[in-house]
């Protein structure tokens, strides 16, 4: 296990929330899985949102660009008014941006827009947690392995 911070990767926690909005970004990192779930004690709104992801922690530039890369688990909770368009699904899902919007009426819940390179997901919820489930790994692609990252999973739990 690694101590945090860990400067080669420039992380300094492991778990993050929508209050980190500002600093994180998920520029080109690869979506392995998508779950919309529901809680089984009938709260409202009922869905989870989580994804599966690569979360690029830092790009690292030099002659060849090479990253800094960590299985992560994005949760949305009491997500609703969930939409998404993907295609087409022979590419795999890579994200672009994920934008946070004010709210489009008097519910306080901001829009998030999951812009993709091949899809677009839009859904309302209060806020988000990210963990980290692995450290980050140095590699020379923008995303892991199957092993790398231990397979699929949406853990809800962080490595530090």
């Amino acid at each position: 296990m690694i101590a945090l911070p860990h400067e080669p990767s420039g992380l300094t926690k492991a778990t993050w929330t929508d209050a980190d909005f500002a600093v994180m970004g998920w520029h080109d990192c690869r979506i392995h899985a998508v779950s919309i779930g529901e809680y089984d004690d009938g709260t409202l709104p009922p869905a989870r949102v989580l994804l599966d992801v690569d979360y690029i922690v830092r790009w690292v530039d030099g002659q060849a660009f090479s990253f800094w890369i960590a299985p992560a688990t994005l949760v949305f909770e009491g997500a609703w008014e969930i939409r998404g368009d993907f295609g087409p699904l022979h590419e795999l899902l890579e994200i672009d941006a994920l934008h946070r919007l004010d709210p489009p009426d008097a519910t306080p819940d901001p829009l998030w827009h999951l812009e993709g390179h091949n899809f677009d997901l839009r859904l309302r919820s209060a806020g988000f947690t990210q963990y980290l489930r692995r450290p980050p790994q140095h590699v020379r692609r923008q995303l892991l392995t199957p092993a790398e990252r231990g397979g699929l999973s949406f853990a809800e739990h962080s490595f530090a």
